[in-house]
């Protein structure tokens, strides 16, 4: 159990934060399945400051989500501190600084990543959300920008000093983005150190694997991303392999109809947005290619279903689904479809 502000955590893992994968439809079902707390999508503040709805509408949650933690980024002190009360209005348990991000269009403007070449700067917007929201702020970091400036020990220290509740770290530089290895022994550097809670992310596969790093590098939580997509049994100590064909089908479903319900329209948006989440839910489990691509071009929710419905599957399957690297970043979900 972990206290962060007067939030409470239960649990060993949690579904790290992803643009277009971690909106509410996913978190509720994550949950569920024992993801410890809810992290929203990354939210520009300058942004919410212009007003833009479709980024206050990030930041929609149901109760059964909580803890909920409204994660933010951006590079100028005063937009994010007051950007920061505007998120705050929504009621989060907690407010999360993106310092991770290593899309250039985010870490070359001084936002995500970048921060980790400001990290005073980074300080005085925690320092600063704290005083104007009164919440728990936590902070997303990565190891640093490159081989070269490896500041994660004086990035901690620096955040602490302003107040910081918990930190995450990603065990890569900005440079690496999804890269090579992630760098536990640098992970489990910081938390011997640290005075925070130190939560772990990185090349994590499987609740079992999360269960190690934890005890072996110490970490309070592990937060696992590209892994989960597809795959909420992840955060439970079930194997998706050993689930059959209906029980996955019936998640799927479920899934599908979240994403109609979140995302309501009288065009085929919520369906279209379920493709990338759909993919990942059948990726090696023998589904018929034919019936793939035919699935992916319906447009009709019932449709799809009825389409869905129809397929034969063998009841069990042997899952070995790996997920590129270069198709996923803080930004955008790139599909294979």
């Amino acid at each position: 159990m972990i206290t962060i502000g007067n939030v409470t955590i239960k649990g060993d893992v949690v579904l790290s934060p992803m643009a277009g994968i971690s909106d509410s439809p996913y978190r509720q079902i994550t949950r569920r399945f024992g993801s410890a707390f809810a992290y929203t999508e990354f939210v520009s503040t300058e942004q919410l400051l212009l007003g833009n709805v479709k980024s206050l509408d990030m930041f929609r949650y149901i109760e059964t989500e909580r803890p909920i933690f409204f994660q933010i980024f951006g590079s100028d002190l005063e937009t994010v501190v007051n950007a920061s009360e505007i998120a705050a209005s929504k009621k989060p348990d907690v407010i999360d600084l993106n310092m991770g991000c290593s899309v250039a269009k985010v870490s070359h403007h001084g936002s995500g990543a970048g921060l980790l070449r400001n990290v005073r700067l980074a300080a005085a917007m925690i320092e600063g959300i704290r005083k104007k929201t009164g919440l728990p702020v936590t902070a997303k970091i990565r190891l640093g920008w490159d081989s070269q400036s490896l500041n994660y020990l004086e990035t901690v220290k620096v955040l602490e000093g302003a107040g910081v509740s918990a930190i995450s770290v990603h065990g890569r530089t900005k440079v690496m983005a999804y890269s090579g290895s992630a760098n536990w022994n640098a992970i489990g550097e910081i938390k011997s150190k640290a005075t925070v809670p130190i939560f772990g992310n990185g090349d994590v596969a499987s609740f079992q694997e999360a269960l190690e790093k934890k005890k072996k590098f110490g970490v309070d939580l592990v937060l696992i991303g590209r892994k989960a997509i597809g795959n909420p049994w992840i955060f439970s100590d079930v194997r998706k392999e050993n689930k059959t064909w209906l029980e996955i089908k019936k998640v799927i479903l479920e899934h599908l109809d979240l994403m109609l319900k979140f995302y309501p329209s009288e065009d085929d948006y919520a369906l279209i947005l379920f493709r990338k989440h759909f993919i990942r839910y059948i990726d090696n489990t023998g589904f018929p290619d034919e019936s793939k691509r035919e699935l992916l071009q319906i447009t009709n929710v019932n449709q799809f279903k009825d389409r869905l419905e129809s397929v034969s599957m063998d009841s069990r399957f042997l899952e070995t689904s790996e997920i590129n690297n270069e198709n996923i970043n803080c930004e955008t979900f790139v599909s294979l479809a």
